[in-house]
């Protein structure tokens, strides 16, 4: 099963009530500039070891249109493992983003084309094309284990993994959870909280 579009329509922060902490990458992968568009896609992954970044550009030429390139770096943020041209050929190849746990170059370039990249940061030096890796294999990337296939989805608010096995499980559990937080007005959020606090404030002893 592989309903992107239904993904697409689900905000992280409801993906991440229903999977858990675990499938949430860290707060140091973000968005490279602003207002970058909520993506969804299967991920393609790649391994790049430290100073390295030849697997990544091979993958931009076998990932499928609509992948999302997911790039365990081995925590390097000394080396870039993309820059401007790398991601505007990806774009055009139709990949939806990268997600990397390192760094990237040129990004007022990338910027410019409005090509999605989540990642640790930017730097300048570009990293060698030396280390063959397979492609597609078991990675890490923000804490998280992400397998080919898995669903990931990203936007402003943090990237969630969905694993491949759960998805449609996944699907309608957030579906459902986010209609029933729709249909609920803010009155009745509010008087739902507050006797949900007053109730732990007073199981805890405190007083006003």
């Amino acid at each position: 099963m592989n309903d992107v579009t239904g993904f697409t329509n689900l905000p992280p922060t409801t993906l991440a009530d229903v999977l858990g902490r675990e499938q949430v990458m860290n707060i140091g992968i973000r968005p490279l500039w602003p207002s970058i568009p909520r993506v969804a896609g299967p991920a393609f992954t790649v391994r790049c070891p430290p100073g390295d970044n030849l697997m990544l550009h091979a993958a931009i030429y076998r990932a499928e249109p609509g992948s999302v390139i997911v790039v365990e770096t081995g925590g390097d943020v000394d080396y870039a493992v993309a820059g401007g041209n790398v991601c505007a050929v990806a774009q055009r190849r139709g990949i939806a983003a990268f997600v990397v746990d390192g760094v990237i170059r040129d990004l007022a370039e990338v910027r410019e084309t409005g090509f999605p990249v989540f990642a640790r940061g930017v730097i300048p030096i570009p990293g060698t094309k030396a280390a063959v890796e397979p492609l597609n294999g078991p990675v890490r990337c923000g804490g998280v284990n992400v397998s080919a296939g898995d669903i990931v989805v990203a936007d402003e608010e943090g990237i969630v993994v969905v694993p491949g096995a759960r998805q449609e499980q996944v699907l309608l559990e957030a579906r459902t959870r986010l209609a029933k937080e729709a249909d609920e007005s803010l009155d009745a959020w509010e008087k739902a909280h507050r006797a949900r606090i007053n109730e732990i404030l007073g199981e805890k002893g405190f007083e006003d």
